[in-house]
């Protein structure tokens, strides 16, 4: 049953995107930054794999300065990752320089 409505939600030609990882990849940003708005547009959002989960990684190359302000709404963004389903982590970044990590416990 979940492949048919997994297939009937893919092949739907009303959806507002185009349904390759790629396209889903952009919108799951999208909804993030939406639900989070304080994100500043100059922090790089991106998903990675790592093991068996998948981490949300925020880099702050281009705004350092606001990754303390950001950290501190950690809740929100953890809220905002469990109801869209993005990832089990969150990676803090400055370039390639890991900062800070939590891990986000599931929803029951």
């Amino acid at each position: 049953m979940y492949k048919e409505l997994l297939s009937d939600f893919m092949n739907n030609p009303h959806l507002p995107f185009n349904c390759t990882s790629v396209e889903l990849e952009k919108e799951a940003i999208k909804r993030l930054r939406t639900l989070v708005s304080l994100l500043p547009s100059q922090c790089r959002i991106f998903r990675e794999p790592w093991d068996c989960s998948t981490v949300i990684c925020l880099d702050f190359a281009q705004c350092p300065h606001l990754l303390n302000v950001i950290q501190e709404q950690e809740p929100l963004l953890i809220n905002a990752i469990q109801e869209l389903g993005l990832a089990n982590s969150i990676i803090f970044r400055i370039g390639q320089k890991s900062i800070g990590w939590k891990a986000i416990p599931r929803l029951e």
